[in-house]
This record gives C-alpha cells, sequence and structure tokens, in this order.
C-alpha cells in the first residue's frame, strides 16, 4: 500500500462521486485518480525515482492535494511544505530533506526564487500555472509525459511522508512516517469517531498539517472534502449549512472565532458528526460552549512523530450518562487509543503510580520510523524502548490522559508549534537587546501566547511593536512574541540559567 490506496479505494466506491471541491466546482473521484497518474509519470520523466523527496509549496488546493497521489504512486516521499514559514526555515527544510523536485503555486515565486540557489539538489521546479524563470508550468509538465507509462511503485524503506518539526534548539527536525504509520492512524479514526454515510468533510486548516492526513479516513469511505484555500469563517460557516459537512477540524484558536462569529446562531450544523479539535490547549469553559453551540465536538491528541490519534475524545465521551457535559472530561485528553499503548515514565524510564505525572510515552504502530538523517535524536527520542513526546501528564484510574505541561520549552500556540530558543535567538540578533527569555502563558484565543521577556542594553532603547516586527521578519509571524515586557534583569540559578518558571509565575501571578 502507498498514500494512493485511500484515493484508490474512494474510487472503488463509485468514480462520478465528488471528491475534492472548490469554490462549488468538484473533481470526481476519477479525475482525482487521473490526474495523479499523470503526475506520476511526469514525476518519472523528470527522473523521480522510488525514495526521490518532492516538496509541495502551495496554500489549500484541490490540485495540489492530487499530487501527494501522484507522488505515493512514483515510490517517493511526499514533503509538505508549510507556506506560512519564514523563508530560511523552508530553505532549511528542503536542504535536510534532500528535496530534488518542488512543486509550487504562482503566489511564493518570490519564496522560491530566495531560496532554490540555496538548495543544490532541487533539480526541477513545478509551477502551478505557466512556466517562470527556471520553473516548467505544469500543464506542460505533465504534457511532456503523457505517453510516459504510468505505473504504481513501491516506496523505499516504506517511507512515505517527511514532516518538518522543531527540536528543543528550534533547529528543523524530518519526522519520518511510514504507510503503516498513516494506516494506523486512519484505522483509529474510523474506529473511534461517528461515521454515519458517505462522509463530508470540510478542511480549512493547512492541509499541509492535521487538517490533510484527515482526509485519508474520508477518502477511504467515498467521502467529499470541501477544501478552502484562505481562512474566513463566516464563509467556514456557510459552507458547512451549504454542502451539509459531516466532519471538519479547527485548532482551538479558530473554534473561539467561530464562537464569537455573528452568524453562528443563524446556521444550520444539524448535518455534523463530529468536529474535531486538537493541536493546541483548549479552554475547558470555551469547550462547554462549544459543545452546546456547535454540537459533537471530538478531541484528537497526537504529534508530528505519532500522527494525531496517541488518545482521543469521541462525541459521547464528553458529556455524562445523562447528556449533561461532563466537566471534568473536558480537561482530558481522552483514552488512549485501540491500536497504541500509553504510559507515563519517570525519569529512570520505568512507569509511574496511576495518577503520578510524569512524561507521556507511547509504544505501536503509530510511532515514527525515526528521525531523518539524525540518529542522535531519534535514539533520544526512543530511550527506553518508548517514544517519549516531551509532554508531562498523567492516567487518572478511568484511564483518562490528562496533558499538565511539556517537558520541552514548546509553545503551542494557534495549532502551530514555536520553539522558545528560535524566538530567543530572533531577538538576541536585534542591536538592543542584551537577554532574553520566552514562554508560553495561557491564552482564551491561542492557546498559549508566545511571551518574551526581554532585557536591554544600558541606555538603549526600542518600540516593543519594532521588536515585534523585527522578530517576524527573521521567523514569521506565528512565532513572533504576542507580549512583550521590559524588565531590569532575569532571575537564574547558582549557575547562571534562566528560570523560565520564576518568570512564568510572575507574569501569571501563580
Amino acid at each position: 500500500m502507498t498514500l494512493a490506496f485511500y484515493l484508490d479505494k474512494g474510487a472503488s466506491l463509485g468514480e462520478n462521486a465528488p471528491c475534492l471541491t472548490l469554490n462549488g466546482e468538484s473533481m470526481t473521484y476519477g479525475e482525482v485518480v487521473a490526474l495523479s497518474r499523470s503526475v506520476a509519470a511526469a514525476l518519472r520523466s523528470s527522473g523521480v525515482a522510488p525514495g526521490d523527496k518532492v516538496g509541495i509549496l502551495s496554500a489549500n488546493h484541490p490540485t495540489s492535494f492530487a499530487c501527494v497521489f501522484g507522488i505515493a504512486r512514483t515510490g517517493a516521499v511526499w514533503c509538505p511544505i508549510n507556506p506560512r514559514n519564514a523563508a530560511q526555515e523552508n530553505a532549511d527544510l528542503l536542504d535536510l530533506f534532500d528535496c530534488t523536485t518542488l512543486l509550487f503555486q504562482p503566489a511564493f515565486d518570490g519564496l522560491v526564487a530566495e531560496i532554490a540557489p540555496q538548495l543544490p539538489t532541487l533539480t526541477t521546479l513545478v509551477r502551478f500555472g505557466d512556466g517562470l524563470g527556471d520553473a516548467v508550468g505544469f500543464d506542460d509538465w505533465l504534457a511532456a509525459a503523457a505517453l510516459a507509462e504510468s505505473v504504481d511503485l513501491e516506496p523505499v524503506d516504506d517511507v512515505v511522508a517527511l514532516v518538518g518539526t522543531g527540536g528543543t534548539t528550534g533547529r528543523p527536525k524530518g519526522v519520518m512516517l511510514t504507510d503503516r504509520n498513516l494506516q494506523t492512524m486512519t484505522a483509529i479514526v474510523l474506529m473511534r469517531y461517528p461515521f454515519d454515510g458517505r462522509p463530508r468533510y470540510l478542511a480549512l486548516a493547512p492541509l499541509t498539517h492535521a487538517a490533510g492526513v484527515l482526509c485519508f479516513p474520508i477518502m477511504a469511505l467515498g467521502g467529499e472534502i470541501v477544501v478552502m484555500d484562505h481562512p474566513d469563517v463566516g464563509e467556514f460557516l456557510t459552507l458547512i449549512e451549504r454542502h451539509r459537512i459531516t466532519h471538519t477540524f479547527l485548532p482551538p484558536t479558530l473554534i473561539y472565532m467561530v464562537l464569537a462569529h455573528t452568524s453562528l446562531n443563524s446556521t444550520d450544523l444539524s448535518s455534523l458528526q463530529c468536529f474535531w479539535y486538537g493541536a493546541a490547549p483548549i479552554s475547558t469553559s470555551r469547550l462547554a460552549e462549544a459543545l452546546e453551540r456547535i454540537g459533537p465536538m471530538a478531541q484528537l491528541f497526537g504529534q508530528s512523530e505519532a500522527p494525531m490519534m496517541i488518545s482521543t475524545l469521541a462525541p459521547e465521551q464528553h458529556r455524562r450518562a445523562d447528556g449533561s457535559i461532563d466537566e471534568l472530561r473536558l480537561s482530558s485528553a481522552g483514552i488512549p487509543s485501540p491500536l497504541v499503548t500509553v504510559a507515563i515514565l519517570g525519569d529512570d524510564g520505568t512507569p509511574v503510580p496511576t495518577g503520578t505525572r510524569g512524561e507521556v510515552c507511547v509504544r505501536g504502530p503509530l510511532v515514527m520510523a525515526g528521525y531523518y538523517r539524525n540518529p542522535e535524536a531519534t535514539a533520544e527520542a526512543s530511550a527506553h524502548g518508548w517514544h517519549h513526546t516531551g509532554d508531562v501528564g498523567y492516567l487518572d484510574g478511568d484511564g483518562f490522559l490528562y496533558i499538565v505541561d511539556r517537558a520541552k520549552d514548546m509553545i503551542i500556540t494557534g495549532g502551530f508549534n514555536v520553539y522558545s530558543a528560535e524566538v530567543e535567538q530572533a531577538l538576541m540578533a536585534h542591536e538592543a537587546v542584551r537577554d532574553c527569555a520566552v514562554v508560553g502563558l495561557p491564552d482564551e484565543k491561542w492557546g498559549e501566547r508566545v511571551t518574551a521577556v526581554v532585557l536591554l542594553h544600558e541606555e538603549a532603547s526600542v518600540d516593543t511593536d519594532d521588536l515585534v516586527r523585527f522578530v517576524k521578519h527573521k521567523i514569521g509571524s506565528v512565532k513572533a512574541p504576542k507580549q512583550i515586557e521590559m524588565w531590569d534583569d532575569l532571575p537564574r540559578s547558582t549557575l547562571g540559567k534562566i528560570l523560565k518558571t520564576d518568570i512564568r509565575a510572575t507574569l501569571t501571578g501563580n
């Protein structure tokens, strides 16, 4: 099996059924299969062999997502590239991944022109649209290979996707996901959540992240995927009603925007079977509100290294037997998934008693094959024979998992991972900054708010808004601080290490 299996399974249930829909226009399953085979032929004609890495840089779009299955048919490895990353971060990822081919939208011409000269392994550029510079136009690229043989090939070492993620230092790592990992994730989705009839899935969140891999179980059932190419909460609500959407996914930040939207109360949401949320901490009070005003909410907890489904909280588990909301359960991450073993381990790698906090660790076929070209990080993450998530939590007597902290200095804001060291490095590049520390603080909108405490050089001054703009230019808006505090000193240990726990306590008053 490759990723193309999910598409082909859906096509076997009806080639004329709608598969990918944007702005009211649909590509049928048969059309998406044909396009994916044309893409596979073009990739092979361009010299792409099994195991080669192919990147896609695109906002949500049916054509670019269909290319994922063409990559799979060549036995190559799909490398989703987040268009919201800063240019250098994407250059670092493409370099780390050894990408030979990049398919990209015209909106990213400038970014590609900036980073392509840094990437000696990148030999083929394909532009969705007409050709430009060194990039061949998508239609011309397909036409040149129209007569090439289209035969599905198996992936090398079963790795089907390379997903970029940060490390404790903020440097990118490549998570090697196998077909077995994504089969397991898909099986858990189909086991744990409600599906009645052919699903209709609305994808507003980026297809480079959770919203994309959730398409695979939808396709396995022959469902329709309605794609949004830009975030618009009002349009999101309109499309749920217009297409009678049954399933969707949003991070908490966007759910809060849905709750605040003036059209929510007048929108018919009765078709919803499962509204997934995850990728960031969620306010339990806002979740309770969503249960009453939106309907069947469903949590998922995972990470790139164990995609999506370490634990689940199905819609019915949010409520007691009498139908009332179970407030305690709302603060949990659900129960470990059927094909996953979860343990809470102490520092010595042994399990701790029920109710005791420790690191959340995982075993099973959901866990990645390792980090690409990084055996040291792979060994660290798999110490004691378990995958270490870096999250601190506990299991209660009923088997529910609660996440209480993160072992690493990672901040999850608006569904995206931000590593404090990377933000600190960007801040320290400013000539006025002498020292700094970055922490995540609870935030009703973002889940966590990137917060910087800054120590300036003597007699130096800088406006906080200018400092935010400076960081945005270096590493992108997602990672830039939403709050900056100027302090005269930073709390430190006797060894000179900045005490972030003291900083958080001061900022939160706890």
